[in-house]
């Protein structure tokens, strides 16, 4: 976005406009989300325009009012604008990657570490995934066992050792309250992880914007 945004001088693109009509296309080719979270006005023109305003109405440069974007907005700019030309070169290199088939969806790593861990930088090598910290996983579910509490899904409760036996044995998937997507580059707390069963992540991630592990049981108790 901030490579079409510095094509047009940093001014505001009409949804119409082909260059993002364009760009939406190109988005929505990319396999980096599943399909089955997407919903209707994923990455569509309109949306593409308005993401694009929130960053380019940061610009130092912009003399206009600026729209409601969210501190990743800035952290993006601020970052493109750091480095414009290698950041181009990177924006050609993605977009090269999508049409190619190349790029491929991120996969859920093991997290596993006390204390705070440097996360959510965007890297790109043969796929471009969010960069995960892998040593996570395993020190949330240890503290979950420290506690006392059963290694199940903190929304419904499934267990898959009851369910599944030695099989189910100490699964679960890991899932940041706070999607890294929308958090940017931070640090991960134990604190800021939650344990939940393959349904109830799916159902997170299903929509937009995504459900809180507490909104999701809210959900669940009010069907129930």
């Amino acid at each position: 976005m901030c490579d079409l945004a510095m094509d047009n001088d940093w001014s505001v693109l009409d949804k119409k406009d082909h260059r993002v009509v364009a760009l939406s296309r190109l988005l929505n080719s990319s396999p980096l989300h599943p399909l089955d979270i997407r919903d209707e006005k994923y990455r569509n023109p309109a949306g593409v325009a308005f993401k694009m305003s929130n960053i380019i109405t940061q610009h130092p440069n912009y003399a206009g009012k600026q729209t409601n974007g969210n501190k990743l907005d800035a952290i993006v700019l601020n970052e493109f604008l750091s480095a414009p030309e290698k950041m181009r070169a990177v924006a050609s290199a993605i977009k090269a990657e999508i049409w190619s088939g190349g790029a491929a969806a991120p996969a859920e790593g093991d997290p596993d570490a006390y204390g705070e861990v440097a996360e959510g930088r965007l890297l790109l090598a043969r796929h471009l995934k969010r960069e995960r910290n892998q040593s996570l996983r395993n020190r949330k579910i240890q503290s979950v066992k420290n506690a006392g509490l059963p290694i199940a899904c903190e929304v419904c409760s499934f267990n898959f050792h009851k369910v599944y036996g030695h099989r189910g044995h100490g699964y679960i998937e890991i899932h940041h309250i706070l999607p890294l997507h929308a958090s940017g580059p931070t640090t991960t707390r134990l604190t800021d992880l939650a344990l939940l069963c393959a349904n109830c992540h799916r159902m997170i991630h299903r929509g937009n914007p995504w459900l809180t592990p507490r909104e999701l049981s809210t959900l669940i108790n009010s069907k129930t």
